[in-house]
């Protein structure tokens, strides 16, 4: 269990859910905070994060830093994909290990489980059938670091948990066109669209493809809830409920104010068929989501209108 005074370390603070997390560990209390940009500390060089975590020692380690992206990003590096993210994992929980750090949530994903598990997906899937080929270097670097995590926990006694997120979205998001998720690309679309007032605008795939969606402050709340409890192992997190990407479009339409038509390119690949996480575990502590999509997507675009991406 986490408590106020701990030094509490929080890798890749300046992405969309590192963010969310030192917006909410502030917000509860917890002010001492180890903080560092790439350019203070590169987590893919071995020595660097060796030396940083002995002269530091922090007591709880947040690992949210990765290389991130859409089905685009993932389709056309994949050795990036799985190269980055196997080294900076191991890096990190080796280096917090050998420092004493026995406190540490790793960032996962939905995607490490089968393309075609049995929906909604427990944490049981894990490993039982072939994975999403868009992703699956991304995926199987995940899988890497929370096996690593429960490695730990069995040999050393550790608590480290694993939070496999559903699709996120939220301030601080990614809207590059090249390399975001399906929210900000669709927003950042449609918005462009409505600047000049385009007709329609064409979107990825056939629509039909399902997806479960959660604003990423509700996320940072359940981590620092995990946390709090000293929760260990696997724990999906997410809302239990899902939609066509159609129906989602429809809703980013109406957040943005774009009124054109919506249309679909089903040469582009449509992913994963369906991704519906089963939260009963998660349900069954006592904690749920407090911000509707609506209400979700309405904050999302004003984050935008604030912080216009570079052209």
């Amino acid at each position: 269990m986490i408590s106020k005074s701990d030094k509490i370390f929080v890798a890749g603070h300046r992405g969309l859910v590192g963010s969310a997390l030192v917006r909410t560990l502030r917000a509860k209390g917890y002010e001492n905070l180890l903080l560092k940009t790439h350019s203070e500390l590169d987590l893919m060089n071995q020595a660097a994060v060796e030396a940083f975590f002995q002269a530091e020692k922090p007591d709880a380690v947040i690992l949210a830093a990765a290389k991130v992206g859409g089905i685009g990003a993932n389709s056309a590096y994949p050795v990036e994909f799985i190269a980055e993210n196997l080294v900076i994992e191991t890096n990190v929980i080796r280096a917090a290990y050998a420092a004493g750090t026995m406190k540490m949530l790793f960032l996962g994903s939905s995607c490490i489980y089968p393309r075609l598990a049995p929906q909604p997906i427990n944490e049981e899937s894990l490993l039982t059938g072939p994975l999403e080929e868009t992703n699956a270097p991304y995926a199987v670097a995940k899988i890497a670091g929370l096996t690593m995590c429960d490695a730990y926990n069995k040999q050393y006694g550790t608590q480290y948990v694993s939070v496999m997120p559903t699709n996120l979205y939220g301030p601080g998001d990614n809207f590059d066109l090249e390399k975001s998720h399906v929210i900000p690309a669709i927003m950042r679309k449609m918005h462009d669209a409505k600047i000049v007032s385009a007709p329609s605008v064409t979107l990825w795939g056939t629509g039909k493809a399902l997806r479960e969606f959660l604003y990423v402050d509700d996320l940072a709340e359940a981590c620092v809830f995990l946390l709090e409890r000293g929760f260990s192992g696997l724990i999906n997190i997410g809302c239990g409920e899902d939609m066509t990407i159609a129906d989602l479009a429809v809703k980013i339409a109406t957040a943005v104010g774009y009124a054109g038509s919506i249309e679909f390119d089903a040469i582009k690949p449509d992913g994963t068929p369906r991704k519906l996480l089963d939260v009963s575990k998660l349900t069954a502590l006592g904690w749920k989501p407090t911000v509707g999509l609506e209400e979700g997507l309405k904050r999302a675009y004003e984050w935008f209108l604030a912080n216009p991406p570079k052209r």
